[in-house]
This record gives structure tokens, C-alpha cells and sequence, in this order.
């Protein structure tokens, strides 16, 4: 039989936390640190922190100002006057929180004197106690005891025989359960969160020409350019001598997705969509880093993602610049780069992305990375990420637990009639 807060062996609600003796406390607080480094959460800082947070402001005699609204301002740092009905950051956590106490208690194997709970529609976690067994007294009796042993080996080879027999059809026979591909285990970290994964896109800033400006042309080319169909679909023939004024050139913030990160998200959402992952798709402002701190996310594109830049500047190949030309650099080598192969007129014939996957990202969520130096290396990268064969042909070589480790891949591609080709790996890295 558990015994929760009120008992006495745990005395007292989180008002009578003050009364728990030390060890008492140390226990609960080894419990907190077995779940904490577990893998149910292991994968998600978030969670990590939010079931932290709770636990120690409740052993401080705190748990009554546990409320949605306080742990938003001093967790999630949202304003104190935020609308709770809008914002469910704070529920959707507690969710996850409860969804992953319940993962580690179902695999945990060893016995542990206490059990951390976090009941539904309360943010005060509760400490349940097991008590060992008693040890047996000089005046238990041998017959006693003989027959409570012979009746526990009965119990287990009975149950071991019934495990053996539900166990052995199904790991012969056709029904058995298919291991997972390669492609499970490299999403599983983003597949464990109850959270929508964003796919987030970027839009660089885009300018066309004003409206006056087309005018101007029509005069001297009459019936040219009367609708804004054609002004959306033709390009201005303009004299490449002609000098044309700063105000001439208009910002249209709705314009400005590259191909390359529209196929790379209509790819992902319907990998999603097959497994019913939930996922949402985010373009320029439409995310800020707080999103990316409250969801795993997905960061499609390199030099016109500013986020892509930020979260990879530190790691082993990164994007960068010089006199104008791109390139990925391996900042373990000095001197190795990768740069785009340019064909005679210019067009790319050959192009370089990369794949990251960082578990605890400095968003505290898993943060996945598919960029390329131009449109056909993410493309590439979007490929490698969806793909099961790509990705087993790739990490039959990589170490045994890289589903748990960090990674990052870098894949090449031939571009053929602006069309890339199937991703090839230059590199890997896992950490």
C-alpha cells in the first residue's frame, strides 16, 4: 500500500512539508534526480526543469503558490498579467510532465521507496512511500517462513512459465513487432513530446518594382502589364544600363519563401501526417525564439534563417561567409570547407547541406536543422531526414546509441536541370 503526503510516513500536505525529517527529503530528492537523468526525461529540459520546479518549491513548504499563473511568470517567464486562458503553456507542460512520470515508473525496473506523482488538475506533486519488507524476527517461524518461500518460487515459475508462453509466439511468428527503422529512431525524440513540431520556415526581405515604375515602361510598351497578373507572373524587361531610383523598388513582406524550404515542409507535414504527429508550419515572424522554447521545432535553411545560424554557430560544421561566397566550414579541421560547384553559365551543379539533431538544443526542446548553402542542399537535407533508406544507409556505420546522442550529417548533392539529385554523406558526427 502507498502512503501519500498525509500519512505518517510522509506527513502533512505541502503545508506540513517542514515536518518531513532529512532523510526523508534526501530520498525524495534522489528519486527526482533518477527521474531527471532517466530517458523518459532525459530528451526534454523543459519537462526536466518544470518537474524541478515543483518538487523543490513544494519540499520548501512553497507548493501552495504552485499555481498556473505563478509558475508561468517564474518559469516560463511570461508577464505577470498574461491571459491563462490564451497561453496554455503551463498546462501542456504539466501534461508532458505527468505523460513521462508515467513512461518512467511503467519501465523502471529497481524499486524505489518513493514515487513522485503529479496529480491531474494540480500543480503540488505528491511523494508516495513504499516500505521495505520487514525483516524476520528471531520468533518467526521456520515453517512459516519455509512455506511463504516455496509459495513465492511457486508464484514465480508459474509466472515465468506464463510469461514465456505469451512471449515465445510472438517473437516467432509472423505477428512479431517489426524493429524500429532507422527513420523511427531518429524522430522518436520528437514523436515522445505531446507537442505540436514546428516547422519553421524563413522569408527574407523581397522587393519589386512600384506600380509607378511599371507605368513608366507601359507608356513606352503599351498594352503591357495592365493587370497584376501579369505583373506577378512576367519579369520587368528592363535596359540592365537603366539606373532606377531607390523608391522605385517597393518591400512586399508577403513575398519571399525559397522553393527549396517549401519542399523541404511539404515533405516533413506529410511524414507527420502519416504517423499523426501534429505539426504546424511557421514563416518569417510567425515564431520567435519563446516558441521554440515551448515546442520541438524544426529549422529549414541556412543563410536566410537567422534561427539556423544561431542554434549551429557552435558546433562542429557550420554555415558561414566570405567576400560574398558561402560555404560550410568543419570547425574541428581547419581548412576543410565545402563550397557550391558552378556551371559554366552560373547555375549550381553541385551543392552541400546539413543535418543537425540536437536532443537539449538552447531552446531546452529537440531542435532538428535542415539547411543548405543554396536551395538544392535543403532540399537534399529535407530528403535525408524523411527518408527511411537514406537515413538506414547512413547510420548503419554510426555508433550503437547514436539515437540517443546528438548528430549532425552532411550530405551532398549533383543538381541536374536545377534539380537536385539524391542526398550523398560526405561527413557525420555524433556527440
Amino acid at each position: 500500500m502507498d502512503v501519500g503526503l498525509g500519512s505518517s510516513e510522509f506527513p502533512g500536505s505541502h503545508r506540513e512539508t517542514a515536518s518531513l525529517s532529512e532523510p526523508q527529503r534526501a530520498s525524495i530528492l534522489r528519486e527526482l534526480e533518477n527521474i531527471l537523468n532517466s530517458h523518459a526525461f532525459k530528451a526534454s529540459r523543459r519537462s526536466q526543469q518544470f518537474l524541478s520546479h515543483v518538487v523543490m518549491r513544494t519540499l520548501e513548504g512553497h507548493g501552495g503558490l504552485l499555481k498556473e499563473r505563478s509558475i508561468g511568470v517564474e518559469l516560463f517567464h511570461r508577464p505577470a498579467s498574461y491571459s491563462t486562458g490564451d497561453d496554455g503553456v503551463v498546462r501542456v507542460q504539466a501534461g508532458e510532465v505527468r505523460r513521462r512520470l508515467e513512461q518512467y515508473y511503467h519501465q523502471q525496473t529497481d524499486s524505489s521507496p518513493v514515487r513522485i506523482g503529479l496529480p491531474v488538475g494540480s500543480y503540488v506533486p505528491e511523494f508516495h512511500h513504499y516500505p521495505t519488507a520487514p525483516s524476520i524476527g528471531p520468533k518467526t517461524s521456520r515453517i512459516g517462513v519455509y512455506r511463504s518461500m516455496v509459495g513465492l518460487v511457486t508464484v514465480a515459475v508459474v509466472g515465468l512459465g506464463v510469461l514465456l508462453a505469451l512471449l515465445l509466439p510472438r517473437t516467432r511468428g509472423p505477428s512479431a513487432r517489426p524493429p524500429e527503422s532507422a527513420l523511427d529512431q531518429f524522430w522518436s525524440p520528437v514523436f515522445a513530446t505531446s507537442q505540436p513540431i514546428l516547422i519553421c520556415l524563413a522569408k527574407p526581405v523581397v522587393y519589386r518594382p512600384s506600380l509607378n515604375l511599371y507605368r513608366r515602361f507601359s507608356k513606352s510598351h503599351p498594352a503591357t502589364f495592365q493587370s497584376e497578373v501579369e505583373r506577378n507572373n512576367r519579369p520587368l524587361p528592363l535596359d540592365p544600363k537603366e539606373m532606377v531610383p531607390w523608391g522605385d523598388l517597393v518591400q512586399y513582406p508577403e513575398f519571399g519563401v525559397a522553393m527549396g524550404d517549401v519542399y523541404v515542409a511539404a515533405r516533413l507535414s506529410t511524414l507527420f501526417a502519416r504517423i499523426n504527429k501534429p505539426s504546424q508550419v511557421r514563416i518569417g515572424n510567425d515564431y520567435s525564439f519563446e516558441d521554440l522554447r515551448n515546442s520541438p521545432a524544426v529549422l529549414v535553411g541556412a543563410f536566410n534563417n537567422r534561427w539556423t545560424l544561431q542554434m549551429t554557430s557552435n558546433l562542429r560544421f557550420v554555415f558561414a561567409e566570405e567576400d560574398g561566397r558561402f560555404r560550410i566550414e568543419d570547425r574541428s579541421s581547419p581548412g576543410r570547407v565545402w563550397s557550391v560547384r558552378l556551371g559554366p553559365q552560373g547555375e549550381v551543379m553541385e551543392d552541400y547541406g546539413v543535418v543537425t539533431r540536437l536532443l537539449d538544443s538552447k531552446t531546452g526542446q529537440v531542435l532538428i536543422a535542415a539547411a543548405g548553402i543554396y536551395a538544392n542542399g535543403t532540399r537534399a537535407a529535407g530528403e535525408f531526414i524523411s527518408s527511411k533508406d537514406y537515413l538506414a544507409e547512413c547510420l548503419r556505420a554510426a555508433p550503437p546509441d547514436w539515437h540517443k546522442k546528438d548528430l549532425q550529417v552532411l550530405v551532398q548533392t549533383t543538381v541536374t536541370d536545377a534539380v537536385a539529385g539524391p542526398p550523398r554523406v560526405v561527413a557525420t558526427y555524433f556527440w
